[in-house]
């Protein structure tokens, strides 16, 4: 189990660098859209790449979080039931969900991805837009952001099993109490302070 455990740390490791990764994506992706606009109403030009790539970007972000809002416990769930158990049954229920639920949708949604990313590769499938871009690296977003998750999920079940077990703290328990804004304004200040 310990070897599971520092398995679980390294997964997590790589979810928190992808989030932060993502949390510059926004940014661009803010740039990119107001220079598009900016362009557009001053100097009358508008390109179709530039909306596109604002669209890859945007789904890169959304793709490749999923793994990290299960990280920090931020994803959707019906605590209905599960907050009048105990610690243990929650841990219990997050343990059949992730088994029966998640595991299986995210598998069916990575591996029927794959064929159509592949197939946009092979093909150099473009945009049907006048200006756009090369399509596989938005299909490639699919299966990849669903092979982030996989991975999350098999770090949150170790956590899980170990927790159970008493070999590690609580995984449901809130790792800090800042907002995903607050984190990127200090992102912003710490990037600031080192130039």
């Amino acid at each position: 189990m310990n070897a599971l455990l520092k398995l679980s740390r390294r997964i997590d490791a790589l979810t928190e660098g992808v989030g932060k990764l993502a949390l510059w994506l926004v940014l661009i992706v803010v740039l990119i859209s107001t220079g598009n606009a900016v362009m557009r109403y001053t100097i009358d030009y508008s390109s179709n790449a530039f909306l596109e790539i604002q669209w890859y970007l945007f789904g890169m972000i959304f793709l490749s979080c999923s793994g990290y809002t299960l990280l920090r416990n931020e994803h959707v769930r019906i605590d209905l039931i599960s907050d009048r158990l105990s610690k243990r049954g929650q841990i219990w229920i997050d343990i059949f969900g992730i088994l029966f639920f998640l595991m299986p949708m995210a598998i069916v949604i990575m591996t029927l991805s794959w064929p159509v990313f592949v197939h946009a590769l092979q093909s150099n499938e473009m945009s049907n837009s006048a200006g756009g871009l090369i399509v596989w690296p938005a299909r490639l977003m699919i299966p990849a952001g669903f092979f982030l998750l996989i991975l999350q999920a098999c770090s949150e079940l170790i956590k899980r099993v170990g927790f159970l077990k008493g070999l590690c703290p609580d995984p449901t328990a809130r790792r800090n109490a800042l907002t995903p804004e607050e984190e990127l304004a200090l992102a912003i200040e710490a990037l600031k302070d080192q130039s």
